[in-house]
């Protein structure tokens, strides 16, 4: 069965996803009959050298996102994964020598098509009296021993086209940037790894990939890898990608070693998630810098993607002044990172944060009878909390990302590895708001909010109050402000229907000879109850207000582990006073 494509038609993809990047872009202009994408102020490159690339569609950004003053004058498109015609390459060429142009370099990556395409187009237009020249991009560092056929060219090519689009904008003539080129595409070498195939269009994957394995040294064009590796972490893979690059009995290595200074890319091939990207950047830049290497410049996104392909390679070129200077020129090109132009390595990344203001002070042997309370009660609730968590989280999976009990579960780890630390605040005040800023940094998602919201507004009358009443008005103020920030009201179908009964039965603390035991207990059997009727009401705030109510078939989990909350604090007062 063909893989589910975003399209209008399977013959028609490539001409479409070309129209629709001219059609967003001014700068650009399409050459009539063909699909050739060209600069829309060609008449002002009279006297200068023309840029042309391209290759097979579904490599995008690449080629044509890279179009535009200081990079490539035009691009070539072929279908999916499909070198151009000649014809069309020859009417591009044709165009640009037109406009005036001191000649023409085709920047092509090393694939047979590619080679045999351009070249042929290269030499008609020769025949012609154009002055034409050709570069063959091979910067793949996957194979230990090099064929006939040469390394293949990947994403390393968009930094030559950043590099030649420099030297062309600033006026240098078609043969030193002919060497120049050459040279920077020497000292290049790219490794690609994957989690995944990808399907051209209206096709099935181009290869199986068992779930625990993943493919290292393939290609752009869904072509198997070199070799298969178990699924490993985001750092193994990394050192064993720059291990393999940097190999010196490798025949396609880069000659990176310690002292050397490189350009970093850290390219997406298409379906990896941004959070995927940052965390093998990341490794990426821990991995180098620790073997001595400086990251004179980091590019990272989609520069040269193949598909939906799960994957990402790495690209290092060695650089020097000269050459950095050219990464960093202007260019107006759409898909060119605004790169930072200083090294990456030495510069500070984090910043102190601020001192916390002291609170005020506690009371002489924290560690006293309230203090061991106060850490029995917070480790019943931990357990409880832990116990939960898979319940939960399915729970939650009626609403959406079935994270809440794993959120809960990380808030009593949190609490648990507090208490190791040290003995909690005796002072009530001091042990809310103690908890509220531990939540707040480590339960994260709304809950953490919600949960530090309360915490911190609940601590505020009891600085002031003493005795059970002040409870009462610590309940009020932590639900007041959890309604007034998280827009959510009683019977909406969260965690405040919960905790908003057995507010209404705490206020009986207000009572002259209240019993602390007696009156938490109906306030618990409220918030049981109320989070037990969650299940038929129809939600008005939070994520599950985006659902329809009739797949809403259990009860709210932000509810239920508010109950279980209260129940796990009676359970531990109980216990205590037994």
């Amino acid at each position: 069965m063909a893989s589910k494509k975003l399209v209008n038609s399977v013959t028609g993809c490539a001409d479409e996803a070309l129209a629709g990047l001219v059609a967003c872009n001014p700068d650009l202009q399409m050459l009539q009959g063909h699909r050739v994408a060209l600069r829309s102020d060609l008449e002002s490159l009279r006297g200068r050298v023309a840029l042309l690339s391209g290759g097979g569609s579904g490599h995008e950004p690449a080629h044509a996102g890279f179009i535009g003053k200081g990079m490539l004058t035009g691009v070539i498109a072929g279908a999916v994964f499909t070198s151009p015609a000649v014809g069309s390459i020859l009417a591009a060429i044709r165009a640009v020598a037109q406009a005036g142009t001191a000649g023409t370099l085709l920047i092509v990556k090393n694939y047979t098509g590619d080679r045999l395409n351009f070249g042929l187009a290269r030499e008609q237009a020769r025949a012609e009296g154009i002055p034409v020249e050709m570069v063959v991009v091979g910067d793949d560092s996957a194979f230990t021993s090099l064929k006939k056929a040469g390394r293949r060219g990947l994403c390393g090519t968009v930094l030559i086209h950043k590099v030649a689009g420099a030297l062309a904008e600033a006026g240098v003539g078609l043969e030193e940037i002919v060497r120049r080129v050459s040279a920077a595409a020497a000292a290049m070498g790219t490794l690609g790894a994957s989690l995944s195939s990808c399907s051209v269009p209206g096709s099935k994957p181009t290869f199986q990939l068992p779930d625990d394995e993943m493919e290292l040294g393939l290609g752009i064009h869904g072509e198997a890898g070199v070799r298969r590796m178990k699924m490993a972490t985001a750092d193994e893979l990394v050192k064993a990608m720059i291990d393999h690059m940097t190999d010196p009995s490798n025949e396609s290595h880069v000659p990176v070693r310690a002292g050397s200074a490189v350009v970093l890319v850290v390219n997406n091939l298409g379906g990896l998630s941004f959070l995927e990207l940052g965390i093998v950047a990341d490794a990426a830049v821990r991995c180098l810098e620790a073997r001595g290497v400086k990251i004179a410049r980091a590019l990272v996104g989609t520069f040269m993607s193949a598909l939906e392909m799960a994957g990402v390679s790495l690209t290092l070129l060695l650089a020097e002044d000269a050459l950095l200077q050219l990464i960093d020129a202007e260019t107006t090109a759409s898909a060119w990172p605004r790169v930072a132009r200083v090294p990456v390595t030495g510069r500070p990344r984090s910043r102190a944060a601020p001192a916390e203001e002291p609170e005020g002070p506690e009371p002489a042997a924290a560690e006293g009878a309230a203090s061991r309370r106060a850490a029995l009660v917070l480790q019943r609730v931990c357990a409880t909390l832990l116990g939960l968590e898979e319940h939960l989280n399915a729970l939650d999976r009626a609403a959406g990302d079935g994270d809440c009990g794993t959120t809960h579960s990380r808030a009593a780890k949190a609490i648990q590895q507090w208490l190791e630390e040290r003995p909690p605040p005796s002072r009530p005040d001091h042990l809310l708001s103690a908890l509220a800023r531990l939540l707040l940094e480590k339960m994260g998602g709304s809950s953490g909010a919600l949960y530090g919201l309360f915490l911190t507004a609940a601590a505020q009358p009891l600085k002031t109050t003493a005795g059970l009443p002040a409870w009462t008005a610590a309940m009020d103020a932590g639900l007041e402000a959890m309604q007034r920030y998280g827009k959510a009201a009683p019977g909406d179908r969260t965690m405040l229907d919960s905790l908003w009964a057995a507010g209404q039965e705490l206020r009986a603390l207000q009572s002259p000879g209240a019993n602390l035991l007696q009156v938490l207990s109906r306030a618990v059997q409220s918030a049981e109850a109320a989070a037990e009727a969650t299940k038929t009401m129809e939600a008005g705030a939070g994520r599950a207000s985006y659902i329809s109510s009739a797949r809403l078939e259990q009860p709210d989990p932000g509810a239920v582990a508010a109950a279980a909350v209260l129940r796990a604090i009676l359970e531990a007062l109980q216990s205590q006073a037994a």
